[in-house]
């Protein structure tokens, strides 16, 4: 419920709840997985959270951030390109790794970015790819028809070269599903390293003129537009 509400990430409930910051109907509670009315009163140390309003951003990542709140190891994430703008908690929707760069949305209505990265809704994602070797049509069927790889079935939906230098090319490639370092894995399968991976659409959303590193707020056309994509009617 708290995530629901927009207030933090289910992580950080589990945490301020086993430290007994919250409370439901004015009694501490310390189970996370209990179950809760969606109108129920929920406090966070002794003040009463409500739900807050939901925001939608698009951020052009850059290459060497981490697409987290939080890392072990100290590095930079996205949450440092949001870090001046008065903004409420929001989460990722999907990932990027920190190689890769492009469109990222963030947003805090769960229900929304849970249907965009549920693997049943098969949003298409669309990407341009850097890689060192030129494929031919035998390597790009390939890569439609897919490759077993630590026990998963990985392919593209399409796929098709852009231009090339002879030492290297430039594809671009659209997935409808997204396994952990799918792209990278699948090239390397194939005997193609990646050298750039870029993000440049989320279903009907183009990355467009948007300067890497910025974000904007999206239309509520643009909204809707992506619930439509994840198959939500969302009016």
């Amino acid at each position: 419920m708290l995530a629901r509400r927009g207030i933090c990430s289910r992580s950080e409930a589990e945490r301020w709840i086993a430290a007994g910051r919250v409370g439901v109907g004015g009694r501490t509670v310390r189970d996370a997985e209990r179950r809760t009315r969606a109108d129920a009163r929920i406090t966070v140390d002794g003040r009463e959270v409500t739900a807050i309003a939901p925001r939608y951003l698009a951020l052009n990542k850059p290459r060497g951030l981490i697409t987290s709140a939080a890392d072990e190891h100290d590095r930079a994430t996205v949450y440092q390109l949001l870090a001046d703008a008065d903004l409420p908690w929001l989460a990722p929707v999907g990932r990027l790794d920190r190689a890769s760069e492009g469109l990222l949305l963030m947003s805090n209505d769960s229900g929304w970015a849970a249907a965009l990265t549920d693997p049943a809704t098969h949003v298409d994602k669309t990407y341009r790819v850097q890689v060192r070797g030129v494929p031919d049509a035998a390597a790009l069927e390939a890569m439609r028809a897919g490759v077993s790889d630590r026990g998963e079935q990985l392919a593209v939906k399409k796929v098709a070269l852009l231009r090339s230098g002879g030492r290297t090319a430039w594809l671009e490639i659209v997935l409808d599903e997204g396994r952990n370092r799918h792209l990278r894995r699948l090239l390397a399968a194939l005997g193609f390293e990646v050298l750039r991976l870029i993000r440049i659409a989320i279903g009907p959303l183009v990355l467009g003129e948007l300067g890497k590193g910025c974000w904007r707020e999206l239309s509520a056309a643009e909204v809707r537009a992506l619930a439509r994509a994840a198959g939500r009617d969302d009016g």
